[in-house]
């Protein structure tokens, strides 16, 4: 395999670590609403569990509030279900048709908390992308084992593969700055 397909390959692993990382950022709480505490829960609707997303519309009118105004008003029991269930921490209100969910302000020994586990978060997407970078180079090293690169075409694919590494994990760096601020803001 060329060592341009070894770093496409690396590339694409690191990118897929990065937005895995962007999602679990929108479920986590800061003080203020957002639609990522709750579009990817899971809904029992006709028996089948359907993400929150698909089946209503979710709004954040104010920063303190999220409204959930389901398509199908008769599964407005069962996503209040999937709230209470959840990770989320806030109890919904129903109101005919609309669920409301109102984001309490966070305390500082939450915000310390939640904090941490983002910094948490952002560690293991740099792991993951220290062993994207481990198995390219390996890869490298086996191609240059099997005559396929020469020892420069290899030495230069290595230092490709640790510019992208750290460029990948600035770019974890960038996103746990922003969330951490976003949590610490009050």
């Amino acid at each position: 395999m060329p060592a341009d397909e070894i770093l496409f390959e690396a590339e694409e692993k690191m990118e897929k670590a990065v937005e895995h990382l962007h999602e679990e950022f929108k479920g986590v709480r800061t003080g203020r609403a957002s639609t990522g505490l709750v579009e990817h829960l899971r809904v029992s609707y006709y028996g089948a569990q359907t993400p929150l997303n698909q089946m209503a519309q979710i709004t954040t009118p104010d920063p303190q509030l999220i409204v959930i105004k389901p398509y199908d008003p008769s599964s407005i029991k069962e996503i209040e279900k999937a709230i209470l269930a959840s990770e989320v921490g806030i109890t919904p209100a129903v109101d005919r048709n609309v669920v409301r969910l109102a984001v309490p302000p966070l305390s500082g020994e939450r915000r310390k908390q939640l904090s941490h586990q983002v910094k948490d978060m952002a560690e293991e997407s740099k792991i993951a992308i220290r062993n994207v970078r481990r198995d390219a180079n390996k890869h490298v090293d086996h191609e240059e084992k099997e005559s396929i690169l020469t020892e420069d075409e290899a030495e230069k694919a290595k230092e490709e593969i640790q510019k992208l590494t750290d460029q990948y994990e600035g770019r974890v760096e960038e996103l746990l700055k922003k969330k951490t601020t976003e949590i610490m803001e009050i």
